[in-house]
């Protein structure tokens, strides 16, 4: 049975000296160490010098209602938070997490923190993502409210992944409004979806682009045998 603490936990990893490329992957920042002596620092170009590195936050998201089957969310979270730790970049994100959440719950735990990516794990139907009512039970939330949602936060949110059942729908909603947005085409199984998620976080952790996590995260489903490495779908946003 997946943990269902609605407390929320934050996990926050130092390292010095590193440089990542960005989410995006369009360039490289680095930490203001090693940037040379005095007369570098007093020189014209000085101005163009490297701003420190950003700290993303990832906001993990789990839903598994007392009336659904019950998925190893507990040991996706605990996969994600190795693959960051042991990752060169690892300095440069945050894990907060929220559990059995509502939708009044997603609502401010994206007020509350303002996240760079923002992860779901739980299921999925056609109806919609799968989170929990106020007794515990399922509660389908409306596409076009969420991508609202979603809409709200397009200043800071640079990728969302919809680790559910049959949530391509979902995702091409999201997409409209975020850079990208990763969905499911059909029904994927707890070990797949764990096995793309890891991989998905060891690539962004060491400073890879979105695009090139999401291939990386394909390939390991594959690598594992198991035969749904289609199955997670890449969503950009139409320029």
């Amino acid at each position: 049975m997946s943990q269902s603490d609605s407390s929320s936990t934050e996990n926050i990893f130092h390292i010095s000296h590193s440089s990542i490329k960005n989410l995006a992957g369009s360039g490289s920042i680095y930490d203001n160490e090693g940037i040379g002596g005095a007369d570098k620092q007093n020189s014209p170009t000085s101005a163009r010098q490297p701003k420190a590195p950003t700290v993303r936050t990832i906001l993990f998201l789990a839903a598994n209602p007392k009336d659904t089957a019950q998925l190893r969310l507990d040991e996706e979270v605990r996969e994600i938070d190795a693959s960051l730790q042991r990752a060169r970049g690892r300095d440069q994100f945050v894990l907060q997490q929220r559990w059995a959440v509502r939708s009044r719950d997603v609502q401010r735990a994206m007020l509350d923190f303002r996240p760079q990516i923002v992860h779901f794990s739980g299921h999925g139907a056609e109806e919609g993502l799968v989170l929990e009512d106020k007794t515990g039970k399922a509660k389908f939330v409306d596409t076009e409210g969420l991508a609202g949602l979603f809409k709200s936060f397009s200043d800071c949110v640079e990728c969302v992944v919809l680790n559910a059942c049959y949530s391509e729908v979902q995702a091409d909603a999201i997409a409209r409004h975020i850079p990208y947005v990763i969905g499911m085409n059909k029904a994927i199984g707890d070990k797949a979806a764990i096995e793309f998620a890891v991989s998905l976080y060891d690539a962004l952790g060491v400073g890879e682009s979105v695009e090139f996590a999401y291939k990386f995260g394909c390939s390991n489903i594959r690598m594992a045998g198991i035969p749904e490495h289609l199955t997670p779908v890449l969503k950009k946003k139409s320029s």
